[in-house]
């Protein structure tokens, strides 16, 4: 599932290229990804509006829009739920089976394609309103993170998890923090000490900037045709170098040795999610 790092890096793509273009059609192929919002509510609130700005709210994308027909803009949000992709294409290219919404920009589609519709095209927007600080912001310190975490007896993997923590931070990219951090996904949130925190903190942030970093170097211009196609499931063509993907080092890798020390990886379940950790490099207080 796409998490903070591709939805930024997605964010950053689609900007310059949205920027003051006009929606003249509305195609909505899947209502349900705009839930709640009705497909005639959503066709007149988007017609002949202009795109004026998008940014990143944890792993949702606001659409900023002006309508000819309002005094106020208004949001527009997306989310790619577990297969989403948004991308522009030109208008004579065959659309997807799966585009679930299709906004026509005059010589360009902008397709959102969600193989399992579970991503979200919708003008409610109360969903990002619940959620936590940014992570890479100045808002989300150690002692902020510190004082959450007191609070709380689930596993640090599972907390970390929590979107009212923090924003856009999922599996992936917790199971990597805890592996640089070098503490065992299964330890009570609230028994790490102040230095494991500070430790954690540091590690989110720097997993994410470099994700950020290695993501942006990545040719998003392209609809997909395969099932998986990496970590960016927006977007990455099969023909982009491996030193453009993510290098992670613990998450997918179970049974393969861990880059430290050689130690198999190993994969747990938590909340129904999978987890992958060194047993050595991250071991479990009893």
């Amino acid at each position: 599932m796409p998490e903070l790092p591709e939805v930024e890096v997605l964010v950053r793509h689609l900007r310059p290229l949205l920027q003051d273009k006009i929606i003249r059609t509305v195609h909505v192929r899947r209502a349900r990804v705009l839930a709640p919002t009705s497909p005639r509510k959503f066709t007149r609130a988007l017609r002949g509006a202009k795109f004026i700005r998008l940014s990143r709210r944890g792993k949702y994308l606001l659409f900023t829009l002006q309508s000819p027909t309002r005094s106020e803009p208004f949001l527009l949000v997306g989310h790619l739920g577990m297969t989403g992709r948004m991308y522009l294409r030109p208008v004579k290219t065959p659309l997807p089976k799966h585009a679930a919404v299709v906004l026509n920009l005059g010589a360009q589609n902008f397709v959102f394609e969600d193989t399992r519709y579970f991503g979200r095209f919708t003008l409610d927007a109360t969903a990002p309103d619940k959620l936590g600080p940014e992570p890479l912001e100045k808002q989300f310190t150690a002692e902020h993170l510190a004082r959450a975490l007191k609070r709380s007896a689930q596993s640090i993997k599972v907390k970390l998890l929590d979107q009212s923590l923090m924003a856009g931070v999922g599996n992936i990219y917790a199971s990597e923090a805890l592996f640089r951090a070098g503490i065992s996904p299964r330890t009570a949130a609230r028994r790490l000490t102040l230095r494991q925190v500070v430790k954690l903190w540091l590690s989110i942030r720097e997993v994410l900037a470099e994700a950020i970093a290695r993501g942006s170097t990545v040719p998003l211009d392209y609809a997909g045709d395969s099932a998986r196609d990496g970590l960016f499931y927006f977007g990455r063509a099969p023909a982009t170098p491996d030193s453009y993907e993510e290098r992670l080092r613990v998450y997918d890798r179970a049974g393969r040795p861990c880059f430290d020390c050689g130690t198999q990886i190993k994969r747990l379940v938590q909340a129904a999610r999978s987890t992958f950790y060194c047993p050595r490099c991250q071991r479990h207080a009893r």
